[in-house]
C-alpha cells in the first residue's frame, strides 16, 4: 500500500483498530478502559436531497451506533437553529441515516450542523447548506449540473492527481442542483493499486476491501458507495449542493435486467441477480439522500417541481425492463406499463415551463450487451420494436396531449454529446422534435460515441469522445453537463464541460407555448 493511500484511509477511519472495514462500524479499541467511551465519528460527510419547497433530506454516517441530530438555520452562526432528531444509526443500516427537514421556507438557502449522539458522548460536527425549492409560481433562475458513472473500469480516487476533482469544478459553477444520472458505483469493478497508461505513466487508486473484489454481499455493497465518499471533492460538493439521484446498472452488475443469472462470470459466486438486485438496493438507498416515501412504489421513479422554469422528472430504467435477449423486433419494455403511464401523465399535468426528465439510458444510441441490445434502441432500422416499443409510445403520447419544453439528460455512455430529434429524419414520426443532451463520466474510462439508431431521427450535433476505449481520466474525456434557465424569459441554455468546467459546447433553447 503507498503512504498517500495509508494516509487517505487513516483520515477517513478506514485503517486501524477502531474500524473493522470501510462498511463497518466501529469496534471497541483493545485494551481500552471500558470507563472510557470514544465519542462517535461521522465518517464519510454530509450530504442534502430531494428538495421540495418546504423540506429537504439531510444524511451521513457514524462508526458506532448514535442518533442523528440535524441543527438547521437560515445563517450560519445557527444563533437561531431549529433541531431536528433523526434515527438511530446503527448495523441495520450500515451506519449511515438520514431525516426529511419539515417546516422550511420556499427558495430559500439553509445551512445545516450534523452531530451523532451516543447518549454519553457526541461527535464533532459537520457542517453543509442546501436551498428549497421555490414555489411553483416564482419565475427564479435555475442553474442545475449532471453526470453519471463514478470509479468505473479501475479509474478510481488517485490521491496523487488531487482525487476526483472533477466534483470541486462542479462545485465552483455553483449550483442549485446536482442530477445523478446513475452509475454512482462500480459493484462490479475491483480496483487494483496501480494502472499503466500510456508514455510510461501510472495511475494510483486508493484501495479498500471491498474495492478489490465484486460485491455480493450487503456488506460488499455498502462498501462500494462508502468508497466514493472517501474522496475530499466529492465530500465537499455534496455538503454545498443537493441532489436527485437515480441508478443504473453499475449499482448491481453490468448491464443487468430482472431474473438474469450470471452463468457468464465466473467472479460471481451468487449467480442471481433477482438475489443481489435487493442487497445494492437497500445500500444504493442508506448511501443517498432519497426518501422512499416520494419514490413510486418505493422504488427511484419520482419528480420534483422546481418554481415556475422547472418540474424534474428522475426515471427508473433499470427495475422494470425486459430480458436483453429479447426479440428486438417485438414489442418491449424499459420502464413498465405502470412507469411509463406514471411518466405520461406527470408530464401532461405538468404547468412548468420546461420538463426536464432525468433518464439513465440514452433513447437513441444504440448500447449493446454482447450480441443483444442494452439499452432503449434497437439497432434496427424500420418501426419501433423491442423497447423502442414502448419509448414511442411515450414520445406519442407527449405530441397528442400537446406537452411542450420537454429535455431529456442521460449519462451512461462515458462521453458527452447533444441529439437532436426530428420526426423528419425518423422512420417512426408520430412525436414532436426534442433533445437529448448526454455527459459523463465524473471518474471512469471514457468511451465511445456509439451508434446512432434512425427510429425517432437522431442527429448528433456534437461530440467529444476519446481516441480509444477505456481512455483514463487523466486525459482529458471526463465531462458534466450544466443547464442554465433564465426565470424572466424562460430561455434553457445547456452547456456541455469537461472535467475543468470548461464550455465545450453550448445551446439556448426557447420556449414554446402550449
Amino acid at each position: 500500500m503507498t503512504e498517500p493511500t495509508r494516509r487517505t484511509l487513516l483520515r477517513a477511519g478506514v485503517l486501524g483498530a477502531g474500524v473493522l472495514a470501510t462498511g463497518a462500524l466501529r469496534a471497541p479499541l483493545a485494551g481500552a478502559s471500558p470507563l472510557v467511551r470514544p465519542r462517535p465519528v461521522l465518517t464519510h460527510g454530509v450530504q442534502s436531497g430531494d428538495v421540495t419547497t418546504g423540506s429537504a433530506i439531510v444524511w451521513t454516517r457514524a462508526d458506532k451506533p448514535s442518533r442523528l441530530i440535524v441543527e438547521v438555520s437560515r445563517d450560519e452562526s445557527f444563533r437561531h437553529a431549529r433541531r431536528i432528531r433523526g434515527p438511530v444509526m446503527s448495523p441495520k443500516t450500515g451506519g449511515t441515516g438520514k431525516v426529511r427537514i419539515p417546516g422550511l421556507l420556499p427558495g430559500t438557502e439553509y445551512h445545516y450542523r450534523v452531530v451523532a449522539d451516543d447518549d454519553r458522548t457526541r461527535s464533532e460536527p459537520l457542517t453543509g447548506r442546501f436551498g428549497t425549492a421555490p414555489l411553483p409560481f416564482s419565475r427564479r433562475d435555475l442553474r442545475l449540473v449532471w453526470s453519471g458513472d463514478v470509479a468505473g473500469q479501475n479509474w478510481g480516487i488517485n490521491p496523487e492527481r488531487g482525487g476526483m476533482t472533477i466534483f470541486s469544478a462542479m462545485a465552483a459553477r455553483n449550483p442549485d442542483l446536482f442530477l445523478h444520472s446513475g452509475d454512482t458505483v462500480y459493484a462490479d469493478g475491483p480496483l487494483t493499486e496501480t494502472v499503466a497508461l500510456p508514455g510510461g505513466r501510472t495511475w494510483r487508486n486508493i484501495v479498500t476491501p471491498e474495492k478489490s473484489k465484486v460485491a455480493e454481499t450487503l456488506d460488499e455493497y455498502r462498501g462500494q458507495h462508502s468508497y466514493n465518499r472517501l474522496d475530499e471533492n466529492l465530500k465537499r460538493f455534496t455538503a454545498s449542493v443537493p441532489s436527485y439521484v437515480q441508478w443504473d446498472d453499475h449499482e448491481v452488475v453490468n448491464n443487468w435486467y430482472p431474473g438474469e443469472i450470471l452463468n457468464d462470470r465466473p467472479e460471481y459466486t451468487e449467480k442471481r441477480v433477482d438475489v443481489l438486485a435487493p442487497r445494492a438496493f437497500q445500500a444504493f438507498h442508506e448511501w443517498h439522500p432519497i426518501d422512499r416515501r416520494e419514490a413510486v412504489d418505493g422504488r427511484v421513479y419520482r419528480h420534483f417541481r422546481y418554481g415556475a422554469r422547472a418540474e424534474i422528472f428522475v426515471l427508473d430504467m433499470r427495475t422494470y425492463k425486459d430480458a436483453n435477449p429479447s426479440d428486438r423486433a417485438k414489442p418491449g419494455h424499459i420502464l413498465g406499463d405502470k412507469q411509463a403511464r406514471w411518466l405520461v401523465d406527470a408530464l401532461d399535468r405538468s404547468t412548468a415551463t420546461w420538463k426536464i426528465i432525468q433518464a439513465d439510458l440514452p433513447i437513441g444510441l444504440t448500447v449493446p450487451d454482447g450480441k443483444d441490445i442494452e439499452g432503449v434502441a434497437n439497432g434496427l432500422p424500420g418501426a419501433p420494436g423491442g423497447r423502442e416499443t414502448e419509448l414511442a409510445w411515450v414520445l406519442s403520447e407527449i405530441r397528442k396531449r400537446k406537452v411542450r419544453n420537454v429535455v431529456w439528460l442521460t449519462a451512461d455512455v462515458h462521453y458527452t454529446a447533444a441529439h437532436e430529434y426530428s420526426p423528419d429524419r425518423a422512420t417512426f414520426q408520430d412525436f414532436d422534435p426534442f433533445w437529448e443532451f448526454v455527459s459523463g463520466p465524473l471518474n471512469a474510462g471514457a468511451f465511445g460515441p456509439n451508434t446512432l439508431d434512425p427510429t425517432f431521427g437522431p442527429q448528433a450535433v456534437f461530440v467529444h469522445a476519446p481516441p480509444a476505449a477505456n481512455t483514463s481520466p487523466a486525459d482529458g474525456f471526463q465531462h458534466f453537463g450544466e443547464i442554465n434557465i433564465d426565470g424572466s424569459s424562460g430561455a434553457l441554455t445547456v452547456d456541455l464541460r469537461d472535467a475543468t468546467g470548461a464550455s465545450l459546447w453550448s445551446k439556448t433553447l426557447q420556449p414554446q407555448r402550449r
